[in-house]
């Protein structure tokens, strides 16, 4: 199981997905153009000192990443889509692809997902924080694979 951040903007939520996956012994893909540099302080300080402990791949473009992924569904979170994440059947090698955080994705790369999930909410509420949703979601594909860390 992947984490896949395309384009991120917010440096903030990267170094606490970058966390997170460290944590949890998930490998991330950041899909640039990125909209921070990597050694933004505040990527590090929501990161701390687990930003070493990331399987980490960074991709020059979506097209590099689409030619480099590894095997797996590639699963996009999105507002836009009609299926919850819990009514979802994960598998362990899926690549959970979450979008800009000013913008999603575009429609090419919402097409290109082999599947869209969406965290349900109240009406009226639009979205929740990117970090937020990746530990949700991650939380429930790894509960559903049997891969969380022993």
């Amino acid at each position: 199981m992947r984490l896949a951040l395309f384009e991120p903007d917010i440096p903030q939520n990267t170094g606490t997905i970058l966390r997170l996956a460290a944590c949890l012994g998930v490998g991330v893909d950041l899909i640039e153009p990125l909209g921070f540099l990597l050694d933004d302080r505040r990527l590090k300080r929501a990161g701390l000192d687990y930003l070493d402990s990331v399987d980490l791949v960074r991709h020059v473009s979506w097209e590099r990443f689409c030619t480099a992924r590894k095997p797996g569904r590639l699963v996009l979170l999105t507002t836009k889509a009609e299926l919850p994440y819990h009514r979802f059947a994960f598998r362990a090698d899926d690549t959970l692809l979450l979008g800009r955080e000013s913008a999603g994705v575009p429609d090419a790369v919402h097409d290109a997902a082999d599947m869209r999930l969406r965290v349900p909410l109240r009406a009226g509420m639009r979205s929740l924080n990117v970090g937020i949703t990746a530990a949700l979601v991650l939380g429930e594909a790894l509960r559903q694979t049997d891969n969380f860390p022993s």
